[in-house]
């Protein structure tokens, strides 16, 4: 196995996949000779060049919109949007073009391409640069969305996404981008809609995604070595497919379900478990669901003032030791 930060394994799953199949193509903002703005694509123009890695204006809707056509046409475009915040710009297009033709037609056009974007909060960017917007995409039938934790889980999951006959929002969270991990060397792939069991437990269940995930595993492990509390953390790694029955079947050992949420409360992707739990594994809990999640606000540029909104371990620890402490 070799170790590679996150930032470096998506340059490394998409070029599995590009020497994998010559249809693969990259395109976006400064992908090529400048190796991408947060520098997720370097080396990607010298290994397979400026016909197939190829810079483009600044335009979501012409990126987004080269994209769907180059799909339709026989290409596996992987595409990539700056900011996911961007994703507003061409909303349209994503929403009711991408998402909508393969249904429209009968199945008779496909759109298989990868819309990659930098997602998130941490790096203090403000309202308009640090939105986590899975939960955008995650409303949209006809849309798959993945947001990986671990540099294995990005090259696995781009491989599978770029493979994947239909539209795929690949969410790259900004806050990951310097961890380390081991990913297995060779041909990896992970299948989407397979959630992962990170730390097996028995006193609860905490449901986490992307940054969300490292927080609820230090935090499972404080609520051992401090309070005695075996909690079972699961990384969903991708809303659509969503692994619901990974959910029931921890809930069903545990009784007792959290999530840790990076997206506004409002709406969240929390919420849709909370229902699927609430619906098809009622008799399994013994106290209420609880979300931990962001407050409805635009996330602040400030250090403090986004620290502050965002959950932490200690919101987990706390919260989790509270609850457990209060049913018994």
């Amino acid at each position: 196995m070799a170790e590679l930060t996150y930032r470096a394994a998506v340059a490394a799953g998409i070029a599995q996949e590009m020497r994998r199949d010559p249809m693969v193509v990259l395109i976006g903002e400064d992908v090529g000779a400048a190796g991408g703005v947060f520098k997720l694509t370097e080396g990607l123009i010298g290994e397979f060049g400026p016909e197939r890695v190829r810079d483009t204006p600044i335009s979501e809707q012409a990126i987004v919109g080269a994209a769907m056509g180059a799909a339709m046409t026989g290409l596996r475009p992987v595409a990539e949007l700056m900011f996911s915040d961007f994703f507003a710009v061409a909303w349209d297009m994503v929403v009711n073009q991408i998402a909508k033709t393969r249904y429209m037609t009968d199945g008779q056009v496909s759109i298989p391409l990868v819309l990659r974007t930098a997602n998130g909060a941490g790096l203090r960017f403000g309202a308009q640069h640090s939105q986590s917007v899975e939960n955008w995409a995650m409303a949209i039938p006809g849309l798959k969305v993945v947001a990986p934790s671990t540099p294995a889980d990005v090259v696995g999951l781009m491989a599978a996404a770029i493979r994947d006959p239909d539209p795929v929002i690949f969410c790259e969270h900004k806050g990951l981008f310097a961890t380390k991990g081991e990913v297995p060397d060779g041909e990896h792939i992970v299948p989407l809609g397979k959630a992962a069991v990170i730390r097996e437990g028995h006193d609860c269940t905490i449901v986490a995604l992307a940054a969300m995930v490292p927080r609820a595993v230090e935090a499972a492990g404080r609520l051992s070595d401090d309070h005695g509390i075996d909690a079972e953390v699961i990384d969903l790694r991708t809303l659509i497919p969503l692994d619901a029955q990974a959910i029931l079947r921890s809930v069903e050992k545990t009784s007792r379900l959290f999530t840790v949420e990076e997206n506004p409360r409002a709406l969240g992707w929390g919420a849709e478990i909370a229902s699927i739990v609430a619906d098809e594994g009622f008799y399994s809990l013994d106290a209420p669901i609880v979300r931990i999640t962001t407050p409805h606000v635009p996330l602040p540029s400030s250090a403090v003032l986004e620290d502050a909104v965002l959950p932490t371990v200690e919101r987990v620890v706390e919260t989790v030791r509270q609850r457990l402490e209060d049913a018994q």
